[in-house]
């Protein structure tokens, strides 16, 4: 099996990536043995739920059986006999701390050197690749002034002197500039500044990989965005679906010098063939009922904002709105339980739904639907063999 490095700037157990995953798992022999790297969030509280969401993903999604090692030097062999290997969210520097110097990183530097195996970097695991690497909880949410930690520098021996910015197209902030790795444009700009010469930016969009053959040097973009080069302040940028080689890569001449960047008009950039982000169906799902003129087309909506968000169940990145589309289903079922006569249909609607996110485990969405059917005259009675409805 010849290897590949797969480079992700977000999203990596979404149900947007589950497409490269399934085609990167297709190169693994039958037998493989499939590793994922702990180490980047091990310093969270929810560790294990972290590792355990992760794992769900890959087995359910992708058919892949993944055994989670907290990254030690111990796992090092883990890392070096390993099929396929993953490491994504969590923070940079904390990784960086555990790995620079020390046999992990070795061990990720012999799969891409000798083209090993399937490895898959992504989130703040990908931060950590480069020359340098972006300090991001620091800078974002502590304050610290813009600056660069030290890399592990494994994509030198591609001839690839970069350092490596995921989340590069985030919109999370709305009217504040989170792009960049939520640096936003003046600290980007200052922070190119200080690195070494020769030294340049790989940025890699959100629900969006970089996959570099290794033993024919061969690149391609896949997902929703693109990546993009910059280098001595300027910049070109790679559309999904561009197949470049490294060498190409590095031959890029940037289009133009930059005073500004201009910001997306409309968030993510995307292909016709990416799966939707949960954004993106919330977005719809809001649509849909606003356009409704049925009872029927409404609780559609609903229906099909409850199904993406427990798709989304998986995902480890916490900063996808998971919470906000929660938000969004309480009121859509509360619009639903509106002021109207009481339709059988829809309550017993409504109730299907409600069962749904028990069995889920959405234990409060399922007392507001509760809540909304009690406040127009329906009471709710739950009995060993289901719900049932009685109006006041």
């Amino acid at each position: 099996m010849t290897g590949v490095l797969a480079i992700i700037g977000s999203g990596e157990t979404s149900p947007t990536m589950v497409t490269v995953h399934k085609r990167l798992a297709d190169r693994l022999p039958r037998s493989r043995r499939c590793v994922l790297l702990e180490t980047p969030y091990l310093f969270q509280t929810n560790a294990a739920g972290v590792s355990a969401k992760a794992q769900t993903y890959f087995a359910r999604s992708v058919g892949l059986d993944v055994t989670a090692v907290p990254g030690t030097a111990a796992d090092a062999a883990f890392v070096h006999g390993a099929d396929w290997v993953f490491a994504g969210p969590g923070s940079p520097s904390y990784a960086l701390r555990h790995w620079r110097g020390g046999s992990i990183a070795q061990a990720l530097h012999d799969r891409i050197r000798s083209a090993t195996g399937v490895t898959i970097l992504a989130s703040a695991a990908a931060a950590t690749i480069g020359r340098a690497s972006v300090p991001v909880y620091e800078i974002y949410k502590a304050g610290d002034p813009p600056h660069w930690l030290d890399g592990l520098d494994l994509l030198s021996v591609l001839g690839l002197n970069v350092a490596v910015v995921p989340h590069f197209d985030n919109t999370e902030g709305g009217t504040y500039d989170t792009r960049f790795c939520y640096l936003g444009e003046p600290r980007l700009l200052a922070m190119e500044g200080l690195l070494p010469d020769g030294v340049g930016v790989l940025g890699i969009d959100e629900h969006t990989a970089l996959l570099i053959e290794l033993s024919t040097m061969e690149c391609e973009v896949v997902g929703k965005g693109g990546v993009t080069v910059r280098r001595a302040g300027a910049v070109a940028t790679l559309p999904a679906g561009a197949a470049v080689s490294v060498a190409d890569l590095l031959a890029i001449e940037p289009r133009h010098a930059i005073a500004r960047i201009p910001r997306p008009r409309n968030g993510h950039a995307r292909t016709d063939t990416a799966a939707p982000t949960l954004r993106d169906a919330v977005a719809a799902a809001e649509a849909q009922f606003a356009a409704a003129t049925a009872p029927d087309d409404r609780v559609a909506a609903v229906l099909a904002l409850e199904a993406a968000i427990h798709e989304w169940a998986t995902d480890t990145d916490e900063d996808d709105g998971v919470e906000q589309a929660r938000a969004v289903l309480r009121g859509l079922i509360v619009r639903l339980a509106g002021p109207s006569a009481v339709s059988v249909a829809l309550v017993d609607a409504l109730l299907a739904v409600r069962r749904d996110l028990r069995a889920t485990g959405a234990f409060g969405l399922g007392d507001a639907i509760r809540d909304a059917l009690a406040g127009e005259g329906v009471r709710v009675n739950d009995t060993a063999d289901g719900a049932t409805w009685t109006t006041r």
